[in-house]
């Protein structure tokens, strides 16, 4: 026989579920029949349940959450409605309801996803939305280190919480606080604490899930295999996370942050040849990002490239100058640059808020401002030469409103395997590179937009792994493939698989075949389905 994954690109084509969307769609009317008729606890409609005829908060509750303007736009489809439970018995039945009568949904929980998966169909309508924005009770357990969180709940009010119970207590999880705990974990969930402690994924010791039988299952009932492929094999899957049963880390009672800017006038090329190869193989305990965006020059009339190392240390900054002078004094840190704060004063600095802004912001759902955009990743295994850097910087500077960002890897995450969790990105990683293009005004330049970033995606090409050219699940890309249902062709609707997964994804569709034969759970990239005979040797 062949290897798995041979065998699964040879069968997969013949054996793709047909989806129609020719069926008669069931009124709202009968799925909240079904609702009532399925819930343990009753169902306040009025305040849970949203159409666009009959609701005039259906457009405020589908744009809540939603961060890319570019999936509001009014020619994307529309859901024909909204469900928002209240609790655990509701999104079981929401489950068992849409199953029952046939109704394709998606599922959201914080709304940042790129591609707008969780609240948009591309390849399938009409459709509803399980909404889990009021799913978000927070329970900290300090004396055994762990923590309750339901889906819905933001990262932000994830740490806000814990810092609340402990100064010293802390989770490792993503930079941006208004994004979903739900989803973010589905996918790995790397932030400023994964060089120490590892992704939030590799910090989760239970889940309470509703699969596609409609069951509430938690670790033990759902079995090993599915509790692996939940921690990183993307989110809309294998089932709704209700909530996580999280790892608490230790983090120190004072921290030191600090921003350093450098323009290209200020041997910008030099500094940042010299942080590809320091800052993955520093001290864990500190954790360097930087960000690159055109800046105008400090000559009149004209354009620059300014790289902003945005940075946390565990630590005083005595130690961290220290330490600065001896690995990376190129950056030219000074006493002056450095702020000694608390763990949770950090967090909304190193999201980028000014470092006196108070943690109570942490709460507040709508941090993000809402933009038009269009993201790519890759994952750097080699040092980019200083040439190639001067190359960057003429095709970056022709968007105005272009943002690259690099997050350092190394420490913790080279020591865990590939085939730890669905997440591979892991040992051999320099540093993750995000190519974001922005603008404000709709339609009128989108193509402009996404072209550029689509070049510049094309032009790293010599400096990104190939077979496969790897990238992170949690910022979906749909350049990468699109599952069609009713595809003959498996290579093509099956690239993001492997540069989400590499080897992982073969696991990730047997999982898949065993608790999802029938695809309840699908979007433009989900996991697909084969018949188990097909991985039998």
């Amino acid at each position: 026989m062949g290897s798995p994954r041979s065998l699964l690109l040879l069968t997969f084509p013949f054996l793709l579920l047909s989806v129609s969307s020719t069926f008669s769609f069931p009124t709202p009317e009968l799925f909240t029949q079904c609702l009532e008729a399925n819930s343990q606890n009753p169902i306040p409609f009025s305040t849970t349940f949203f159409t666009p005829n009959h609701n005039a908060s259906f457009t405020s509750v589908l744009e809540s959450t939603a961060q890319n303007l570019r999936y509001l736009l009014p020619s994307m489809p529309k859901p024909a409605f909204i469900f928002t439970p209240l609790e655990d018995s509701h999104v079981q039945a929401a489950v068992i309801c849409a199953k029952k009568l046939k109704i394709h949904f998606r599922v959201r929980s914080g709304g940042h996803d790129y591609e707008g998966l969780s609240f948009v169909s591309l390849i399938e309508q009409p459709f509803m939305i399980i909404d889990l924005a009021k799913l978000r009770a927070i329970q900290v357990d300090i004396a055994h280190n762990t923590a309750w969180v339901e889906a819905g709940a933001t990262l932000g009010e994830v740490y806000y919480r814990i810092s609340e119970k402990s100064p010293i207590h802390a989770f490792p999880a993503g930079v941006c606080p208004s994004v979903g705990v739900g989803g973010h974990i589905t996918g790995g969930g790397y932030g400023s604490l994964h060089r120490k402690y590892g992704l939030a994924a590799d910090n989760v010791i239970d889940a309470r899930i509703v699969d596609a039988n409609g069951k509430i299952l938690d670790r033990a009932a759902m079995g090993e295999d599915l509790f692996w492929a939940i921690r990183g094999g993307g989110g809309g899957s294998f089932g709704i996370i209700l909530s996580w049963k999280i790892k608490l880390v230790q983090v120190p009672p004072i921290v030191t942050i600090f921003t350093v800017n450098k323009t290209l006038e200020q041997n910008a090329n030099k500094i940042l040849y010299k942080w590809q190869q320091v800052a993955p193989n520093i001290d864990e305990d500190l954790y360097i990002r930087v960000q690159m965006r055109v800046v105008n020059s400090s000559t009149p009339g004209k354009r620059t490239v300014q790289t902003s190392y945005i940075s946390r240390f565990f630590g005083r900054a005595d130690r961290l100058l220290q330490l600065m002078e001896k690995k990376f004094p190129e950056l030219g840190l000074t006493k002056k640059d450095c702020l000694e704060t608390s763990w949770i004063k950090s967090v909304p600095y190193i999201y980028g808020f000014p470092n006196t802004t108070s943690p109570e912001i942490l709460i507040q759902r709508t941090l993000s401002g809402k933009m038009y955009m269009k993201a790519k990743t890759d994952y750097v295994r080699q040092v980019i030469p200083e040439t190639a850097l001067n190359s960057i910087w003429r095709r970056f500077m022709q968007d105005d409103e272009a943002v690259m960002t690099w997050v350092p890897y190394g420490g913790m995450m080279s020591k865990i395997s590939e085939s730890t969790l669905p997440y591979p990105h892991r040992k051999g990683v320099l540093f993750e590179s995000q190519y974001v293009a922005t603008w404000f005004d709709g339609e009128k330049s989108m193509q402009k937009h996404m072209n550029w970033v689509r070049r510049l995606y094309d032009f790293m090409t010599p400096y990104a792994p190939r077979f496969p050219r790897e990238g992170y699940v949690n910022y979906r890309d749909l350049d990468l493939g699109m599952n069609h249902f009713n595809s003959t062709s498996f290579l093509r609707s099956s690239t993001w698989g492997f540069e989400y997964f590499k080897d992982n994804f073969i696991r990730l569709v047997k999982v898949k075949s065993e608790v999802d034969p029938s695809n309840l759970f699908r979007h433009e990239q989900s996991i697909p389905p084969l018949p188990l005979e097909s991985f039998k040797d």
